[in-house]
């Protein structure tokens, strides 16, 4: 392997990290795509064990990302690496790298191999706005997210002609329409709903989701908000932005805590917006705002599906 270039994954604070790349050619035509991510207390030989357990099966690293704190003993890693499934098995795979995290105490040690695991289940909550659900949707079935959307659900009421109840009808996906009141949340429904997915993604789902949910559902959840959190948190901050008069459209893909709009950043994106005058009004905002978070939010699922997210104290996330 060769040390190529440094590239410092997303992550609030100092630390050291390597980026490492190799050339070697093997046989394409039997070989498949594997990722490993990999969390433990710092220590030294880790990236060589993890090095040697690859290589000693015969496969290849394509890239080795490495980020470890400054001051904290903490190590992280994510390795995409390429292997022959005749002379490593699947199986064999998981035993290899778990007897690595037995040997380093890790937290965290996860190995995907896209092309014989399943893709990653998960439903969609959305509200009345469509914007970033006919997106996932159409990013599903043109195959650029890597997952199988099981259902969707909604506090909106749609009726059965509408653009995403056909499109829903015709690839067999599910359509709840569960509506909400002070009252009735209806959380115990959606539980039992999504109990067999893998994580959850609200696109513009505008309900809180109680902490009991969260605690019964135990899973990630994925949302999207408008803004660069955390300026303009809670209900209508498209409108508070457009108020106060910022020059730049932000979006921001988090995970779901109690704390409302306040969980770990997975991904934020801005766009410049020209100066305003008195020809810029609420609606040509919102459509920009629009387009920017159906990108921040599919660029978060696809980085959390290849493994590149990894959680980093109790509100910040190494991204690689």
């Amino acid at each position: 392997m060769n040390l190529t270039q440094r590239r410092v994954p997303q992550v609030f604070g100092l630390g050291r990290s390597s980026s490492i790349r190799s050339f070697k050619s093997i046989d394409s035509s039997s070989s498949t795509h594997g990722i490993h991510v990999f969390q433990c207390p710092d220590a030294v030989g880790i990236v060589a064990k993890l090095s040697d357990c690859i290589a000693s099966r015969g496969g290849n690293i394509l890239g080795a990302d490495v980020f470890v704190p400054e001051n904290k003993n903490v190590f992280y890693s994510r390795s995409e690496f390429i292997f022959d499934p005749v002379k490593w098995p699947r199986l064999q795979m998981d035993e290899d790298f778990l007897r690595i995290s037995k040997m380093f105490d890790a937290t965290r040690s996860v190995v995907r191999v896209p092309k014989l695991d399943p893709k990653f289940k998960i439903a969609v909550l959305a509200s009345k706005q469509e914007h970033c659900l006919i997106d996932l949707l159409h990013s599903w079935q043109d195959g650029r997210l890597p997952v199988d959307i099981t259902r969707v659900i909604s506090n909106h009421d749609r009726f059965p002609n509408t653009h995403v109840v056909r499109f829903l009808e015709r690839n067999s996906i599910p359509y709840h329409y569960l509506g909400t009141s002070k009252e009735n949340n209806r959380e115990d429904e959606i539980l039992d709903l999504v109990q067999n997915t893998d994580f959850l993604v609200l696109a513009r789902y505008m309900q809180l989701l109680s902490g009991k949910f969260l605690q019964r559902y135990r899973k990630d959840i994925i949302n999207i908000h408008h803004g660069l959190l955390p300026s303009f948190k809670g209900g209508h901050p498209s409108k508070q932005a457009f108020d106060a008069g910022v020059k730049l459209i932000g979006a921001t893909s988090h995970f779901v805590t109690e704390e409302l709009d306040a969980g770990p950043i997975i991904e934020q994106m801005v766009i410049i917006v020209e100066r305003v005058s008195h020809r810029d009004n609420i609606q040509s905002f919102v459509q920009k705002s629009e387009n920017l978070e159906k990108q921040c939010l599919a660029k978060a699922i696809k980085s959390y599906c290849e493994l590149r997210v990894l959680p980093n104290e109790e509100n910040r996330t190494v991204v690689f």
